[in-house]
C-alpha cells in the first residue's frame, strides 16, 4: 500500500518537479521523514545489527525470486512444495484467486522494481530483457482488471520508472527505450473495454485477447464488482497517461471514483462492499476498511499525492471521518452497515486491514495507528501469522495466511513517522517467523493453518512485490538505496511512481465536484506537513505510552473491555442489551427483552425454535436496532461455536535430513488415544506394517517395535487396526487413505471415530492422512530408508543446530527432497464464506458406526452443537475462556448421536434456535433507514 515522500526529478530525460507549494499533494508526506524521533520504550539498534538484518532480508529475497526463476518461471507463480510453476489450466481451479494469472509471467513483472530497491541492477536489466523477449499480452485467458492493473500495468510502470532513473544515472540500461512503457500502454488498451459500462465502473474481468461480450470471451455477464476493485485504478491509469500523453485511461479512472463518490452513502458518507456495475445499487451494505474497500480509500488519499487534485483529499477526509466514527473501535477497526453504521455488521476483522495504520500515517493521524498496529502485532505473537481472519475476542476466524505483506507495510511507515526502534524489533520477528515457519527449500509457502503451521503449496507474486521491499526499507538506511525513495509514491502493490508525474501531461480537467453535495468540516483538513512536536509532544515516552495498554490484549485481557459497545452508550447508563452469548430459551425474562426488541420466539411442530424479528413490534427505534443486532450475533454466535466444536487439524512434520521439518502434512485426530494437544508429541521413525491394513496380528512386529506404524485405511474399524500396531509396540499410528488421489485440499477432515466399545486401552496416538499427503512419506522411505517423523498438535520449530550439524546434502538428496515435496498437498482455502452466507443445521447428521473405519466428521455441517448452558464464550465479569478449550470437542454420547431424538426436549442448542430464518436476516440488513 502506502506512500514515501517528495522531491523531485532531475536530469534531460526525467521532467522537473514543480516547486512543493505547487503540489498540496504532498500534505501528510513529511511525516514519514521524521525518522529523529524515536521512544525511550526500546534500546536503538545498532548499524551493524540493522545491516545484517538488511542482509538477511536480500538472502531471503535471492531464495524465493532465485526458487522462481529456477523452478517456476516463464509460469505466473511459483508453486514451492511441488517445485514448479503454476500455469493456469493446468492446476485444479482455485476460484477467483486464479485471475489474478495470465500466463504473462506474473511474479518476474511483479518484482521488478523490488529488484532495484534491494540494489540488484543487473539482476533488474536481466529480468528486463526476460520481460521484453517472453512475455506476451495478447493471451486467450479471463483475468481480473483489478489484480491485473495492480500487479501487471503496475509492475510495468514500476519497471519503467526505475529504469529511466537508471538510465540517467550512466551505469545501467542505456539501451532502454520506454519498451516497458510500451509494453504497459497495450495492456491498458487491452483493460478499456471493461469500462464499457453505463456507471463507468469497469466490469470485474476482461479476457485479455477477446476483451468483453464476445463469444469467445467468456465474460461480460457479470453484474457486480468490489468497490476496491473499481476504485483502485486511478494511479497506475493517471501514470499511463501522464508517461505516456494518452489522456483516456486517467479519464476513464477518474469517472469510476467519480461515481463511486456519487454513491456514497450520504447521511453516514460509508460505501458498501461490492455495488452493480450497471445500476450503482449497493449489493452488499457493510462497509469496512478491510477486504473489498481497503484500497478504495487509499487511492484517494494517494490520488491527491501524485496528481495534486484537491478534490481527492476532500473526498478521502470526509470518509475518513466517518471511518473514524462509525468504524474505528480502537484499537479495532468492525464492519458496519452503510445505513444503520451504529450497528456492527460482523464481529471478526481481515488481515487486509492490517494496511490502514499505514495509511493512518500518511494522513497524519499517528495514536490510532500505533493502536491498531499493536494489537494486530499480539495476534501475530500468538500465532505467528496474521490469521485471514479473527474475531474480536482474536479467536481465529480463517486460519490460513497467504504471506501478506500489508502488517509489514505499516511497521515501515510506523517506523517512518516515530523513529521508534521498537518497530525494528518488529520487523526482526517478522523476519525470522518467516525463516521459521514459512521457508521450505524451493522458496516460502504461504500458510494453510496458523495454528498448526501446516503449509500450502502458494507463493503469490505480491510477496515479492511488497515484503521484501518493505522490510529491507525498514532497515535500510539512506546510503542503503541507489536512488532517493522519497521521490515516489507507493502504489498499492508497492510499486514506484514518480511524484514529477503531477505535473507532466495535465490534460484532464480536475473540476471539483465534492463541495457540490457535502458540507465539508475544515477542521477535518491537513493542508501541510504534521508537526512531529504536535505528534510527540515533549515526550520520548509517548508511542510506548500509547502501546502499552495493549501489550496483553490478546492473551489476557477481555475483549468486553475493548470494544466499545454503542447501544450502552446510547442508552446512558441503563442496563446493556441481551447479548447472544448469553440468551437462555428457557428464561422468562430474556423473552420479556425478545418481545422488546421486536424478537418472537416460534416453537415449531417438529420441536424445532424459530426466532424472528419485526422492527415496527419493538418498543423503540434503539429496541429494533438492538434486535437486528442480537438476530445478527446469534448467527456469527452459531458460526463461532461450530467452529469451535471441530477438532483443529493435527500435524505430521517429517524431522529428519534432509527435510528438517520443513513438511509438515496436515492431519486427521482420532477420538480415542492420547489427545496431541493435551499430552506431548510423539516422534519416531515410520515403518509399514504387515499386513498394511493392519487389520490383524501384525506378521512384522520387529519392524513396528518402538516406530510409528503405517497402516492403510479399509477393511476393519480404525480402533482395531490402533489395537492391532499397539500390540506389536508401535509408539503411534498413521492410517493412510484408501481413496487414491484424495487430499486435504480437496476432502474435509475427518476424527476417527472408535468402534463402539470402550476404548481406553489405546494409548498410542493416532492420526490420518489423505492419500495424497501420505503419499509424501510413502516416497521419503522409498528415498531414504530412514524418515522420521512428529505427531503433534501443531508443526514445531526446526531446530536450526541440527541442520547446521548434518553434512551437506548431495545434489541428489536435494533434487530428490524438491521430488517428494511434488507430492505436498495443494489447499484450498478453509472455511471461505462469510457467516451471514453459512447455513446452519436444525437437525445436525450422526453418524452411526459401520462394519468398516467409520468416521466422525469435523466439519460443521456434520457436527452436533453444545447445549445452550454452554454456549457462553465470555461473561460478563469472569476471565476470557482460551482458545485451545475451547476448540476441544466433547464425545458424542448415543442421545446426541441418534437423530430421532427429539431436540425440543433437551435444552435448546444454539442450531435448533437458528433454524430456518437466515433469510430473515438478509431482509432486515436489507431495511430501509425508514423502516427503523
Amino acid at each position: 500500500m502506502s506512500e514515501a515522500g517528495g522531491g523531485r526529478g532531475s536530469g534531460s530525460s526525467v521532467p522537473q518537479r514543480a516547486p512543493w507549494s505547487l503540489v498540496a499533494a504532498t500534505a501528510a508526506l513529511c511525516l514519514v521523514s521524521a525518522t529523529s524521533v524515536w521512544t525511550a520504550g526500546a534500546a536503538p539498534m545498532s548499524r551493524e545489527e540493522k545491516q545484517k538484518l538488511g542482509n538477511q532480508v536480500l538472502e531471503m529475497f535471492d531464495h524465493a525470486y532465485g526458487n522462481y526463476m529456477e523452478h517456476a518461471y516463464p509460469a505466473d507463480e511459483l508453486m514451492p512444495l511441488t517445485c514448479r510453476g503454476r500455469v493456469r489450466g493446468q492446476e485444479p481451479s482455485r476460484g477467483d484467486v486464479d485471475d489474478a494469472l495470465g500466463k504473462f509471467s506474473l511474479t518476474l513483472i511483479d518484482s521488478l522494481d523490488t529488484l532495484v530497491v534491494l540494489n540488484k541492477t543487473k539482476e533488474f536489466e536481466d529480468a528486463v530483457r526476460k520481460v521484453l523477449r517472453d512475455v506476451n499480452l495478447d493471451n486467450d485467458v479471463v483475468v481480473s482488471v483489478f489484480e491485473t492493473n495492480i500487479r501487471v500495468l503496475g509492475g510495468l510502470l514500476g519497471g519503467h520508472s526505475l529504469a529511466i532513473m537508471l538510465k540517467e544515472k550512466g551505469e545501467y540500461m542505456q539501451w532502454y527505450n520506454d519498451e516497458l512503457l510500451q509494453m504497459a500502454k497495450q495492456l491498458g488498451y487491452k483493460l478499456l473495454p471493461a469500462f464499457n459500462t453505463t456507471s463507468g465502473l469497469p466490469y470485474p474481468r476482461i479476457n485479455l485477447k477477446f476483451g468483453i461480450r464476445k463469444p469467445e470471451a467468456r465474460t461480460g455477464t457479470e453484474t457486480d464488482t468490489c468497490t476496491a476493485c473499481a476504485g483502485t485504478l486511478i494511479l497506475e491509469f493517471a501514470a499511463l497517461s501522464r508517461f505516456t500523453g494518452a489522456t483516456i485511461f486517467e479519464e476513464y479512472a477518474r469517472k469510476a471514483l467519480d461515481f463511486l463518490w456519487e454513491k456514497r452513502q450520504r447521511s453516514s458518507n460509508l460505501v458498501g462492499v461490492t455495488i452493480n456495475i450497471h445500476t450503482g445499487d449497493w449489493v452488499r451494505k457493510d462497509s469496512g476498511v478491510g477486504a473489498g474497500i481497503d484500497s478504495y480509500y487509499e487511492y484517494l488519499l494517494k490520488a491527491y499525492v501524485l496528481l495534486g487534485d484537491d478534490s481527492f483529499l476532500e473526498r478521502f477526509n470526509t470518509h475518513y471521518d466517518a471511518i473514524m466514527r462509525y468504524i474505528s473501535q480502537p484499537p479495532l477497526l468492525l464492519d458496519v452497515h452503510i445505513h444503520k453504521p451504529m450497528l456492527n455488521a460482523r464481529t471478526w476483522m481481515d488481515a487486509l486491514l492490517a494496511f490502514f495504520p499505514g495509511l493512518q500515517v500518511l494522513k497524519g493521524d499517528i495514536r490510532p495507528a500505533i493502536e491498531t498496529h499493536e494489537m494486530l502485532y499480539q495476534v501475530i505473537k500468538k500465532h505467528n501469522f496474521l490469521p485471514e481472519a479473527f474475531t474480536t475476542d482474536f479467536r481465529v476466524h480463517w486460519a490460513q495466511h497467504p504471506l501478506r505483506p500489508e502488517f509489514a507495510e505499516s511497521t515501515y511507515f510506523l517506523y517512518k513517522a516515530t523513529g521508534d526502534p521498537y518497530y525494528l524489533e518488529v520487523g526482526k520477528t517478522l523476519i525470522e517467523n518467516l525463516n521459521k515457519y514459512a521457508r521450505v527449500p524451493c522458496g516460502f509457502a504461504a500458510m494453510k493453518d496458523v495454528r498448526t503451521g501446516s503449509h500450502e503449496d502458494r507463493m503469490d507474486s505480491f510477496f515479492l512485490a511488497e515484503m521484501f521491499k518493505y522490510l529491507y526499507l525498514l532497515f535500510a538506511d539512506k546510503e542503503d538505496i541507489i536512488f532517493d525513495i522519497e521521490d515516489y509514491i507507493f502504489t498499492t502493490e508497492a510499486h514506484l511512481l514518480p511524484l514529477w508525474l503531477s505535473t507532466t501531461n495535465q490534460r484532464v480537467s480536475k473540476k471539483n465536484t465534492t463541495s457540490e453535495y457535502t458540507e465539508l468540516d475544515d477542521s477535518n483538513f491537513d493542508w501541510t506537513c504534521p508537526n512531529t512536536q504536535i505528534l510527540f509532544p515533549n515526550d520520548p515516552l509517548y508511542a510506548q505510552s500509547i502501546r502499552e495498554p495493549l501489550k496483553n490484549v490478546v492473551d489476557k485481557s477481555c475483549p468486553r473491555g475493548i470494544i466499545r459497545v454503542r447501544e450502552e452508550s446510547l442508552r446512558s447508563g441503563a442496563k446493556p442489551p441481551l447479548r447472544a452469548r448469553d440468551f437462555m430459551a428457557t428464561n422468562p425474562e430474556h423473552l420479556e427483552i425478545l418481545k422488546k426488541m421486536g424478537v418472537s420466539l416460534i416453537h415449531l411442530k417438529d420441536g424445532r425454535v424459530q426466532l424472528v424479528q419485526h422492527a415496527i413490534q419493538a418498543a423503540s427505534s434503539i429496541d429494533a436496532e438492538d434486535g437486528l443486532r442480537f438476530m445478527q450475533e446469534m448467527i456469527e454466535l452459531s458460526s463461532q461455536q461450530q467452529k469451535e466444536q471441530q477438532l483443529p487439524p493435527r500435524a505430521v512434520q517429517i524431522v529428519s535430513h534432509p527435510f528438517f521439518g520443513r513438511v509438515v502434512l496436515t492431519a486427521g485426530p482420532a477420538q480415542f488415544g492420547p489427545d496431541l494437544s493435551k499430552h506431548k508429541e510423539t516422534r519416531g521413525f515410520v515403518a509399514s506394517s504387515k499386513p498394511y491394513n493392519g487389520c490383524s496380528e501384525l506378521t512384522n512386529p520387529e519392524a513396528v517395535m518402538g516406530k510409528i506404524a503405517l497402516i492403510q485405511r479399509g477393511q476393519c474399524m480404525f480402533a482395531e487396526k490402533a489395537r492391532n500396531i499397539q500390540n506389536a509396540g508401535a509408539i503411534g499410528g498413521i492410517v493412510i487413505d484408501d481413496n487414491e488421489g484424495s487430499s486435504s485440499d480437496t476432502a474435509p477432515l475427518f476424527q476417527m471415530a472408535g468402534d463402539g466399545k470402550d476404548t481406553d486401552d489405546i494409548t498410542i496416538p493416532m492420526l490420518f492422512l489423505f492419500s495424497k499427503e501420505g503419499g509424501i512419506i510413502l516416497d521419503a522411505i522409498r528415498e531414504y530408508e530412514e524418515v522420521e517423523v512428529l505427531l503433534s498438535d501443531k508443526a514445531k520449530d526446526r531446530d536450526p543446530e541440527m541442520e547446521n550439524e548434518e553434512q551437506p546434502s548431495s545434489e541428489n538428496d536435494s533434487q530428490s527432497a524438491e521430488q517428494i515435496a511434488s507430492r505436498s498437498q495443494e489447499i484450498d482455502l478453509v472455511d471461505q464464506e462469510s457467516p451471514e452466507e453459512s447455513s446452519v443445521n436444525s437437525h445436525p447428521e450422526a453418524l452411526s458406526p459401520v462394519d468398516t473405519d467409520s468416521a466422525a466428521s469435523v466439519s460443521s455441517s456434520e457436527q452436533d452443537s453444545n447445549p445452550m448452558e454452554n454456549l457462553e464464550t465470555t461473561s460478563l465479569d469472569g476471565e476470557c475462556t482460551d482458545l485451545d478449550n475451547q476448540l476441544q470437542e466433547q464425545p458424542e454420547t448415543e442421545e446426541d448421536s441418534n437423530p430421532n431424538v427429539s431436540w425440543g426436549k433437551k435444552a435448546q442448542p444454539i442450531d435448533s434456535i437458528l433454524a430456518d430464518w437466515n433469510e430473515d436476516i438478509e431482509a432486515f440488513e436489507m431495511m430501509d433507514k425508514d423502516e427503523l
